[in-house]
């Protein structure tokens, strides 16, 4: 059983593929972006191993593990136990840490539980998360929430006015009659007249029974004060409602760090004990790389397998990069680079083989200098006896492959089969997309455009900035480059919009959106496309909406149905009445040009250009098709984009306007080389037109494009900082000192 064998896969756009793949190897999913790699890997292999691995659980785990789905496939033979290592953010609530995420804490809790003096308890009592240790005041979480009186109520209002700005405390909200109702207050009076007495109990008054409420007052109900009752309904632990109202608390309520334990979440008893004058939260505050320096300096004694253990797991910490962080970092405030990084340190501890390791492009947010240390972990954990797939597109990870799959040829419809399989060598000589970038030799910008002036960026010290000025020009690209966490985004996203607020900054984040958008919606075509279909048919533009009077009954214009088996998987399958298009069935007689709105909304971009006449579909899916996004469906849904698709279509809004400034956050994230080409002519065009371009970028290429490098570092966090170089490409490749001049020699060298 040395190879995983696949027959007959037509997950997505996936054409029928049979493919047998090396076990005990590092095998490298290539190809266009849409061209079937994740299909193939994630829906396919990694869905079906974790469907079966789910089903040698018992019921109650089974619910608990993850589930993917059910894959289009004849068979799988062959499969290992998975490990799917993607890029979802980690998450979490505010007890979830980088220390508790990689497990970090609980060797650091056993430590100071042995080698701290003077002895407090034992390893769960330095738990921030147990009542033995956690600080009474904030529970654990090193930080308190109270409310702003000031966003809360409006004094020049009375309580039948909507004097209390919180939903469901206004008129008609049904919270308000516990007030109104009270027979303690004028309801018609101005807050702005009530005396000292009045406020403290309209706004703090413990519960008690009022002496005379109204006749609809309840028997059994009690009266509160707001705070307190806001208090209670949304910032205690056991209140869920506080989820539905995050946005309306976010305007109301203020954090500031506990003043009990100052923000280190634990109480006095714990934080009296101390190693080398350290307490444990003095030791979470630390940077990784500082930690390790200082558990290096312990005397070990009789807890030599314990500070072994310990520095083991801080060192694959800073072998991936991530020196830089903290182990009271919070998990839900790290990139999705960061999160996957995390994910993988989890797993270098373990000792177990024959498993099948799933990596969805490791290399996002890293500097190419980085890449050693991910490709060295991907060697260690096969050469453990294990099998690893990777997805990516990353020249230099693709070379440490033993056997490479290209998917192609192009995407979409046009994707969904093998280009090639074999050896990386075999690879630059192939006829695929990919062969063909690693036939041609890397260009840099021999003559970059001149700048039209300047901007001044005068004593940067935010974050980990030491006093940084810079002037980036204008009427250019600049490139800003650096390891992760070397200060680029602080500069670039933080620091320069105080200085120019006219900034438009274009990052990865997710659409503003309901679930029901699409790619036409976000375009601002689907009305016009509704009224097209409604007059060559003279009815309705309204049938025409899967949110309207077009949607599917069944389904409710969703598309698809979910089987509830308890406690087995969920299924999700298509609409029986629908088909999963969403739509009634009755609509589908009706046709534009030919085709009905189902055929429409299934079409890629690229169809739509040669489908649609004018300029108005035209111009949008032209410019779209420049971006590298010509595989998209006109119908997808905008929470199925990646954060690269995101960025790309935001970007596509920027064309409408000349001479802006216009910051870019890592645009090749998730782009094939061939489609980095594309973005680089579109980027040209960007400034051609007289805007100012400012990408933030570890992509090689991009780099060697520029006009105008900002090189930060030289390290992460407390390590960086500071700006290495400004000037050209010509101008950096002779720099001695930058780890980015180092990985642009050997690129365009290879």
């Amino acid at each position: 059983m040395k190879k995983i064998i696949i027959t007959h896969a037509c997950q997505n756009n996936l054409k029928n593929i049979s493919v047998t793949i090396p076990k005990h190897k590092i095998v490298v999913f290539t190809g266009v972006s849409g061209s079937g790699k994740s299909s193939l890997v994630f829906e396919t292999i990694g869905a079906e191993a974790q469907r079966q691995f789910n089903e040698t659980q018992g019921s109650f785990i089974r619910n608990r593990l993850q589930h993917i789905g059910v894959p289009d496939v004849e068979a799988i033979e062959n499969l290992n136990v998975p490990i799917i290592i993607n890029q979802k953010r980690l998450g979490g609530s505010a007890r979830s840490t980088v220390g508790t995420a990689t497990d970090v804490y609980a060797s650091l809790r056993l430590l100071f539980s042995r080698m701290g003096k003077p002895f407090v308890g034992y390893s769960n009592a330095f738990s921030f998360n147990n009542p033995l240790g956690m600080c009474p005041e904030c529970e654990g979480l090193g930080f308190v929430q109270t409310v702003d009186m000031d966003a809360l109520i409006d004094k020049q209002k009375s309580l039948n006015e909507g004097a209390i700005l919180f939903p469901t405390f206004q008129p008609g909200g049904w919270r308000l009659t516990r007030y109104t109702l009270s027979g303690y207050f004028d309801n018609d009076k101005q807050l702005a007249e009530y005396g000292p007495e009045e406020l403290e109990l309209l706004l703090y008054a413990p519960e008690h029974k009022p002496r005379k409420p109204h006749r609809e007052w309840g028997k059994t109900v009690k009266y509160e004060g707001i705070v307190p009752r806001i208090e209670k309904a949304f910032l205690k632990k056991e209140s869920r409602e506080n989820v539905t109202r995050k946005e309306a608390l976010k305007n109301v309520i203020i954090t500031k760090p506990c003043p009990a334990c100052g923000g280190k979440r634990l109480n006095d008893k714990i934080l009296s004990c101390r190693i080398k004058g350290k307490d444990i939260a003095d030791c979470t505050a630390l940077s990784i790389d500082e930690l390790l320096a200082f558990v290096a300096l312990l005397q070990p004694g009789a807890y030599e397998s314990l500070l072994a253990e310990l520095e083991k797991k801080l060192k694959n910490i800073v072998g991936i990069g991530l020196q830089y962080l903290t182990l009271d970092r919070r998990t839900d405030t790290l990139s999705g680079g960061e999160s996957q990084r995390i994910k993988m340190v989890k797993n270098l501890g373990n000792n177990l083989t024959d498993l099948l390791y799933i990596f969805d492009e490791p290399s996002i947010g890293l500097h190419p200098r980085d890449l050693q240390n991910i490709a060295a972990i991907i060697r260690q954990i096969r050469d453990k006896g294990n099998t690893v797939l990777v997805v990516e597109h990353d020249p230099d990870l693709v070379k440490i492959a033993d056997w490479v799959i290209d998917m192609g040829p192009q995407s979409g419809k046009d994707g969904g089969e093998i280009v090639y399989e074999g050896c990386f060598e075999g690879l630059q000589r192939s006829k695929g997309k990919t062969g063909l970038y690693f036939s041609k030799q890397p260009r840099i910008r021999h003559q970059p455009r001149k700048a039209k002036g300047y901007l001044e960026l005068k004593h940067g010290n935010l974050h980990n900035l030491k006093d940084v000025t810079v002037h980036i020009p204008q009427g250019v690209m600049t490139v800003v480059t650096g390891v992760a966490g070397s200060g680029k985004s602080t500069l670039i996203n933080k620091v320069l919009p105080r200085f120019y607020p006219e900034v438009t900054i274009i990052d990865q984040s997710l659409f503003a959106a309901s679930v029901r958008s699409n790619l036409l919606t976000y375009l601002n075509l689907s009305n016009d496309l509704r009224m097209r279909f409604a007059k060559a048919n003279g009815v309705s533009p309204k049938l025409f909406s899967r949110n309207s009077e077009g949607a599917c009954v069944n389904c409710k214009g969703t598309g698809v149905e979910k089987i509830d088996l308890a406690f087995m998987d969920d299924i999700e399958q298509p609409c029986e009445v629908c088909g999963g298009s969403g739509f009634r069935p009755e609509v589908l007689p009706y046709l534009y040009r030919g085709k009905n709105i189902v055929a429409v909304m299934d079409m890629t971009v690229g169809e739509a250009i040669a489908f649609f006449p004018d300029d108005l579909y035209r111009a949008a899916f032209d410019l779209l098709s420049k971006l590298g996004l010509g595989y998209l469906t006109l119908g997808q849904r905008l929470d199925s984009f990646s954060g690269g698709e995101r960025q790309r279509l935001k970007l596509s809004r920027e064309l409408k306007q000349d001479n802006k400034l216009i910051v870019l956050d890592e645009p090749s994230t998730g782009l094939h080389p061939s489609d980095t080409e594309k973005l680089l002519d579109f980027l040209d065009t960007l400034v051609d037109k007289g805007n100012t371009l400012i990408v933030i970028e570890h992509n090689l290429d991009v780099i060697a494009h520029a006009d105008w490098i900002v090189d930060m570092g030289p390290g992460a966090g407390k390590y960086g900082g500071n700006i290495l170089f400004t000037g050209t490409v010509a101008g950096l490749l002779q720099d001695s000192a930058s780890a980015t001049a180092a990985c642009l020699r050997e690129h365009i060298d290879r």
